[in-house]
């Protein structure tokens, strides 16, 4: 909460905390007597800084809850939603959508947030249906074939994406490019509401499968002996990290090392158990993710840096530091 009062707070443009307070709580429809004139901090907070720091706490939650789920299905506190091609193919969805909307003359103003979204999901979804279906033999979804395959089918996105940064004229390449180091900066209402709405449906249906996933910590087998539907949940959570990530992917662009860095970081502090894993990794995903939007928006002020960096310049020196401790 903390953190959220700070991103409300603090940019380009400074406000006082108690300022920024007052002003939230008379957008919020609370009689506020202000010491002094706050128009100019409400038009801020409501316009630019309200939207954008709710788009990152839900982004930062979806991804880390979907950096929890894939690393109970691969029994890896290592994996994350890009080992099988869920972030590539998001990405690979919106990236047709920003180039082949500037081709057809461009979307209209207040479906473009929407049409993002759909894109994103459907690349998501495809790609992550492909390699859950290559993942497959016998009935048995392996998830070692399935990793291989993850890796083959992001290269073969990245691929196209580059094949789109090509044909991209300059308007949609700097969108494009932008858009694919992350960033907050177009956040607004229009693209909260089928944000809000995967957030909700994810943050019900995982934590309802959180017996499941303790039990797929002991092993397939045992998690079937003790009565759950191992492939049936396998499908579920490959289709629910698809939807989340191509939510989030559609909201803010290519993020990485958030459902990588929270998972483990919470693992480690609450412990394995899956009832306190996922909404305790949610909860910090955003927290995370406002901190990184922060530092973006103070490090190079009055300019700010693509959030995408920031996380990266976080979560590859952890990434290193979890490989180092692992092979000790």
């Amino acid at each position: 909460m903390f953190m959220f009062w700070l991103s409300l707070a603090l940019g380009a443009v400074p406000l006082g905390l108690g300022e920024s307070l007052q002003a939230g709580l008379r957008l919020a429809g609370l009689p506020v007597v202000a010491a002094g004139d706050i128009s100019q901090a409400e038009a801020i907070i409501g316009q630019i800084r309200l939207p954008r720091s709710l788009t990152g706490l839900l982004v930062g939650a979806l991804l880390a809850m979907s950096g929890v789920a894939m690393q109970g299905l691969f029994r890896n506190p290592l994996a994350d939603p890009g080992l099988i091609g869920v972030s590539s193919g998001a990405a690979l969805g919106a990236a047709g959508a920003l180039v082949g909307g500037a081709l057809l003359g461009g979307w209209p103003a207040a479906a473009q947030p929407y049409v993002l979204s759909v894109c994103a999901f459907a690349g998501g979804l495809g790609v992550t249906t492909l390699v859950y279906r290559l993942g497959r033999v016998q009935g048995q979804t392996q998830v070692s074939t399935m990793l291989l395959a993850g890796i083959a089918v992001t290269a073969l996105a990245g691929a196209v994406i580059g094949l789109f940064t090509y044909l991209a004229d300059d308007s949609s390449l700097r969108s494009l490019v932008f858009w694919n180091l992350g960033n907050l900066s177009g956040a607004g209402f229009s693209g909260l509401l089928p944000l809000a709405l995967v957030a909700l449906l994810v943050g019900c249906w995982l934590p309802r499968r959180a017996d499941a996933l303790n039990a797929l910590l002991l092993g397939e087998s045992e998690a079937r002996h003790l009565g759950f539907a191992v492939e049936r949940l396998k499908a579920e959570l490959v289709f629910c990290t698809a939807l989340a990530v191509g939510a989030a992917v559609a909201a803010a662009g290519l993020i990485g090392f958030v459902g990588l860095v929270v998972p483990h970081l919470m693992r480690l502090l609450v412990g394995p158990n899956h009832r306190l894993l996922l909404p305790a990794a949610g909860l910090a995903g955003g927290t995370l993710l406002l901190l990184a939007d922060l530092a973006a928006r103070l490090l190079i002020a009055p300019a700010e840096l693509p959030i995408g960096i920031v996380t990266a310049l976080i979560g590859a020196p952890f990434f290193i530091f979890l490989l180092l401790k692992r092979r000790a």
